[in-house]
């Protein structure tokens, strides 16, 4: 009896350590299983967002730097902000909101927005330049220009490196006879580039002028003002507009070439510019506009090339 009781309890006691057995056996294959499953997951991840980057920057390289993965997160953020602000604006002209642009009289308005600010890109010792603009679209008709077609012409020009000399006094003396230039005070002629002086009008002329778009022509250029009008009409509902050329040249890390680039480095191995704004003229529209404004003194944000 006792043997037979002793084998009882021997069996009972071997069954009961093999459920132990069995549940660490069945934790460890779900465990692996989920391990294996959760690397599978991370690893189509990184491929699809990868994938994403490549196919945003255009750059076709699987390794995408911080650098560059944060530019790209800004850009996102601040393409949200600017669909805000423009839902926030088309609801605030709903309300009855009208901007500082428009002069209300007797309950109606009777200025209506500009519809484009040309800015003409002018320098130091291009007084020749200038006046023949005057003579050709400009000069006696830059009121009637503003007020009958909506478009405001103004001569963009920095200051001297040598603020207050000769070259600063002979542009506020004829400015003071035409009343048709915009001074950007901030900006210093001749050491901060074309590039930086575009970015600068856009900015000012979207503070100062509440107008549909912005156009940015080299005093070189003779504008036809109609046809530039009712190009320009035809494409009032499109909120953000860029009319004109693009290029993407080489970049040159020699420094003693004409278009030298202090950070050619940031260009990898193609040594080639993102594709960018350029040429004698070029539009941009109110919603760009504002944005340049907005982000103006943005390092990260906003490049210039030559």
């Amino acid at each position: 009896m006792q043997s037979k009781g002793s084998s009882h309890r021997l069996s009972t006691m071997a069954n009961r350590s093999r459920i132990p057995a069995l549940f660490i056996s069945m934790f460890a294959t779900f465990a692996s299983i989920y391990v294996a499953g959760r690397l599978w997951q991370d690893a189509q991840n990184r491929v699809y967002l990868i994938k994403e980057l490549d196919r945003i920057t255009g750059q076709g390289q699987s390794a995408i730097s911080v650098d560059d993965t944060l530019k790209i997160i800004a850009c996102r953020e601040q393409h949200k902000k600017l669909d805000a602000l423009e839902m926030e604006l088309a609801a605030a002209k709903q309300e009855g909101f009208v901007s500082k642009g428009l002069i209300e009289t007797n309950g109606t308005y009777s200025k209506r927005r500009p519809l484009v600010v040309i800015g003409i890109l002018t320098k130091f010792g291009r007084r020749k330049n200038r006046d023949a603009i005057r003579k050709a679209w400009m000069g006696s008709a830059l009121k009637k220009i503003e007020d009958g077609k909506g478009i405001i012409v103004r001569f963009v020009i920095g200051r001297s490196p040598n603020r207050g000399d000769s070259q600063d006094k002979d542009i506020d003396r004829e400015n003071r006879l035409t009343n048709d230039f915009l001074i950007l005070d901030d900006h210093v002629e001749g050491s901060q580039g074309h590039p930086e002086k575009a970015k600068l009008f856009f900015a000012h002329a979207a503070d100062e002028w509440d107008a549909e778009f912005y156009a940015k022509v080299n005093d070189d250029v003779y504008v036809n003002i109609d046809a530039l009008g009712a190009t320009l009409a035809t494409h009032l509902d499109k909120p953000r507009l860029y009319m004109g050329c693009m290029k993407s040249g080489e970049v040159f890390s020699e420094q003693n070439h004409k278009w030298y680039e202090p950070e050619w480095w940031k260009f990898g191995d193609k040594k080639s510019y993102f594709r960018h704004a350029s040429g004698e003229m070029y539009v941009i529209s109110r919603a760009l506009a504002k944005f340049i404004s907005i982000n103006r003194s943005g390092l990260f944000l906003l490049h210039k090339y030559f």
